[in-house]
């Protein structure tokens, strides 16, 4: 019997995130998360979705002729038969790309898929504790994220980047939360930051809501 996912949404569009944006994307949104970040984005994604067999799934991507395929959540690797579902899609010489939270098992995907592994910043809600373990199954190809609510924050992740040596290790990510009226980061703070203290770190904002808006799903 072939194995079947929760999917929220599958669609095509831009990365806009990690050093792949603006990198022409199939993404498999799948459903369920056992995380409730302060900032969350996609809130629709923690219920609902679609049984759907790794056949159709892979079959839907296929028909978006892309070369990345991003698998994100909620939290993907909740799902058991997400390895099922990235085995197949090596099997159609895709590359991939897994974004996580980092609180689940990544050990199973090291060196099958591009792991974005975000780690918990307090302003998010909740606590980063797997993902340290989790840091000795990475390859250097992958990527660690923090998403920054503000100056708390930034002191935080800036004191585990240099606890960790992450920044030897990976490419390393700092991500402001998107400034809409009153919440959210400024681009420019995090920026001036980031060259005030020399970190060797990425500063990345989310592309996609710069192209289509915040509301908007499916992009």
């Amino acid at each position: 019997m072939d194995e079947r996912l929760k999917i929220t949404e599958i669609f095509h569009s831009i990365q806009g995130e990690s050093t792949l944006a603006g990198e022409r994307f199939s993404f498999v949104r799948l459903t369920g998360c056992p995380l409730r970040c302060t900032y969350c984005d996609t809130t629709y994604s923690y219920t609902g979705g679609q049984w759907r067999t790794v056949h159709e799934i892979v079959t839907e991507v296929l028909t978006h002729q892309t070369r990345w395929v991003c698998i994100t959540g909620g939290e993907p690797l909740v799902q058991k038969n997400c390895l099922a579902l990235v085995n197949a899609l090596r099997s159609h010489d895709l590359n991939i790309s897994i974004e996580t939270d980092g609180e689940e098992d990544v050990a199973p995907y090291a060196g099958l898929a591009k792991i974005i592994l975000d780690i918990k910043t307090p302003g998010s809600g909740e606590l980063a504790e797997r993902a340290f373990a989790n840091l000795d199954h990475l390859k250097a190809t992958d990527e660690i994220k923090f998403v920054l609510t503000g100056r708390v924050d930034y002191e935080w992740a800036k004191t585990v980047v240099t606890t960790h040596r992450l920044d030897a290790r990976f490419t390393v990510l700092f991500s402001p939360v998107f400034k809409t009226t009153q919440d959210g980061l400024e681009l420019k703070s995090l920026a001036d930051w980031i060259i005030a203290d020399s970190l060797n770190v990425r500063l990345q904002t989310q592309l996609h809501k710069h192209i289509w808006g915040t509301d908007r799903r499916g992009v």
